[in-house]
């Protein structure tokens, strides 16, 4: 297991979701499956044994089983459904990207350049890009937990990174105090080029981000807060993006 599901739990209730605690060998055994489900999210904290490079373990275990895997591909393709990985969950989905459609220049996620494990409050700026996350959510500037040992982004190639970048997926870089984008230690806590923390399709329905939102859509969860901004953080809008996008859908159909 993993140890942020009940945080992300909380913070889609609150946004009004029904969710769902399903392990992953739940889907194994066939007592859960992801045709029930609009959404899924791979949550952070270590999973497979508290090791570093759980998450490419965990994506392993769908990629290696054939019915698992077009379990997870016939879910991915579904136009009325979300994906969200976060942390451990980001190194996760990021590994099973052949996939997801439109993820085809997403990096993996390995070790910090500290080569330490990183726990704080740095801050990121949210980008223009397609997310259903993110709408409206464009420019802003905001402090985020992070808490992982393998959070830097390394692309396949310069050409998939500059792809990334010119095609408007990079979603959140961290910046420094100047909202600048940056790799300076420990403005970015794990040195990934450009400042890069998140990432999208071109539809916007898969994101992946390695801080932790979870974490703090509740102003309490913050170590300080601008008072205007009541109980609830910024981050939780991401969370009613992705309920209203849901919704939305639903009607659709």
């Amino acid at each position: 297991g993993v140890n942020g599901h009940i945080e992300m739990a909380a913070a889609f209730t609150r946004a009004g979701f029904t969710a769902v605690d399903v392990h992953l060998n739940d889907l194994i055994t066939g007592s859960a499956q992801l045709a029930d489900f609009s959404g899924l999210v791979a949550c952070g904290g270590f999973s497979y044994g508290d090791v570093l490079g759980a998450g490419g373990g965990w994506a392993k275990t769908i990629l290696f089983d054939k019915r698992l895997r077009a379990q997870f591909k016939t879910f991915f393709a579904r136009p009325d459904t979300f994906s969200l990985g976060v942390c451990n969950g980001c190194q996760m989905l990021s590994e099973l990207k052949e996939l997801i459609p439109g993820a085809e220049t997403w990096p993996k996620f390995l070790q910090n350049r500290s080569e330490r494990f990183e726990a704080r409050l740095p801050q990121v700026r949210l980008n223009a890009s397609p997310s259903i996350f993110f709408t409206g959510m464009e420019g802003s500037v905001l402090p985020i937990p992070v808490a992982h040992g393998e959070g830097y982004a390394a692309f396949a190639s310069e050409a998939e990174r500059e792809s990334a970048v010119k095609n408007g997926l990079v979603a959140a870089q961290y910046v420094d105090s100047h909202h600048n984008p940056t790799e300076a230690y420990p403005a970015n806590p794990n040195g990934s080029p450009e400042g890069i923390t998140a990432l999208t399709t071109p539809d916007g329905r898969a994101t992946i981000m390695m801080p932790h939102p979870e974490r703090a859509f509740m102003t309490r969860q913050l170590s300080w807060h601008p008072a205007e901004w009541g109980e609830d953080s910024p981050w939780l809008r991401m969370f009613v993006n992705a309920h209203d996008w849901t919704v939305e859908k639903s009607q659709e159909s």
